[in-house]
């Protein structure tokens, strides 16, 4: 073993010295993690006939953690090959910091379980499904009693909290409204106009448009929009709380999260719900009178008359009640979510996800029965 073995750049931080059964391995100058951490694997095998290490330091300016790991790489390699090590040339401080590398043992490496195949994956999601309705059954108990206190007027919240709630989910929701409705609004147009044209009745584009948009379309886009926008944000907000043990802080000062968290939001959204619906389904209308009159050569006149003949007030009625049980739920889903969130940002995370898929769901299954319960009852 000499000095000419080591590589160019380790030359001025390592010195060998000593016989091939005995070498002597020297830090020397500078050893830091700005300058490169030095690797044992391209010189262990030199040290293949070793029977016992020196290790020590020579003119050794300063060090930091590059030191210990070279070094304790040194020694984990001669203990797996039985090899002794002599430590006592080294400063009493890397013996030391040595001595705390080795002095607990490195955690066994964690068994990654098998992921479940389809099946098992399908009847896992059941039984989640199925648990988690009894959390959000006693969840909606609380909601209810809160409403109570809320009407009573011994519910706790601070106004201008919900005032900010009604802007956030109302006007600030305009925008994307707008967009997501008009395009649904041509969508709808062009799907009728190619089959009507064939019989020349494109007139009915009118009736088409305004009876799907007022009815169900325009109430069904708010409900997913929100659960994306609001019902996420919702999750997001009170799932942070949780994280920071905010929610804790109001249980211990005696104030209900439900009455101070969770019903202003589920208020709000109830409230302008509504409100996105109708404006959504006048944006709808307006975006079929477009299409019909641009590329379908339809009066304007023609057009209006025609809406205002096929819209009866039951239409309006039945999407404003659809509109308000999918707020109602977009709410349900975030604040539950955000309330049973972990403690963690990677729950945060999985809180905001979660309460959009749950949102979403449950805004399927209303439609889905509100629709049949409509029509059974001949509105």
């Amino acid at each position: 073993m000499n000095f000419d073995d080591l590589p160019p750049d380790w030359r001025d931080r390592l010195a060998i010295d000593g016989s091939a059964a005995e070498p002597g391995l020297w830090l020397r100058g500078a050893w830091e993690l700005r300058d490169g951490v030095p690797r044992y694997a391209s010189i262990a095998p030199q040290m293949a006939q070793a029977r016992r290490i020196h290790l020590g330091a020579r003119e050794l300016e300063r060090w930091d953690s590059s030191a210990v790991n070279f070094l304790a790489a040194v020694i984990r390699d001669a203990r797996a090959r039985n090899v002794e090590v002599d430590q006592s040339a080294l400063p009493d401080g890397l013996r030391r910091m040595l001595a705390l590398a080795f002095a607990v043992a490195p955690p066994p490496p964690r068994a990654t379980p098998p992921a479940p195949g389809m099946l098992a994956g399908v009847g896992l999601g059941v039984i989640r499904a199925w648990r988690d309705w009894p959390a959000m059954i006693e969840f909606g108990g609380e909601i209810i009693l809160s409403l109570g206190r809320f009407v009573t007027g011994r519910a706790r919240y601070r106004r201008g909290d919900f005032a900010y709630l009604i802007e956030e989910v109302g006007p600030r929701a305009l925008p994307i409204v707008s967009l997501i409705s008009f395009l649904v609004g041509t969508i709808l147009a062009y799907m009728g106009a190619v089959q009507l044209a064939l019989f020349g009745a494109s007139i009915y584009i009118a009736d088409l448009v305004g009876i799907g948009v007022v009815r169900e379309v325009a109430a069904l886009m708010t409900g997913i929009i929100l659960a994306g926008r609001t019902g996420a944000a919702y999750a997001a907000q009170i799932g942070t709380m949780q994280v920071n043990e905010e929610i804790d802080a109001l249980r211990t000062l005696g104030v209900s999260p439900i009455d101070y968290l969770v019903l202003p939001r589920m208020l709000a959204l109830i409230c302008m719900v509504p409100l996105l619906t109708l404006y959504a389904g006048i944006v709808g209308i307006l975006a079929g009178m477009t299409i019909a009159v641009l590329v379908f050569d339809v009066g304007i006149y023609e057009y209006y008359n025609e809406t205002l003949s096929a819209l009866e007030l039951k239409h309006f009625a039945v999407g404003l009640v659809k509109g308000t049980v999918y707020g109602a739920l977009v709410a349900f889903a975030g604040c539950l979510r955000g309330m049973q969130c972990g403690r963690s940002a990677q729950a945060v995370g999985e809180s905001t996800t979660s309460a959009v898929v749950l949102g979403i769901l449950l805004i399927t299954i209303s439609a889905s029965v509100l629709t049949i319960v409509f029509q059974k009852l001949g509105i």
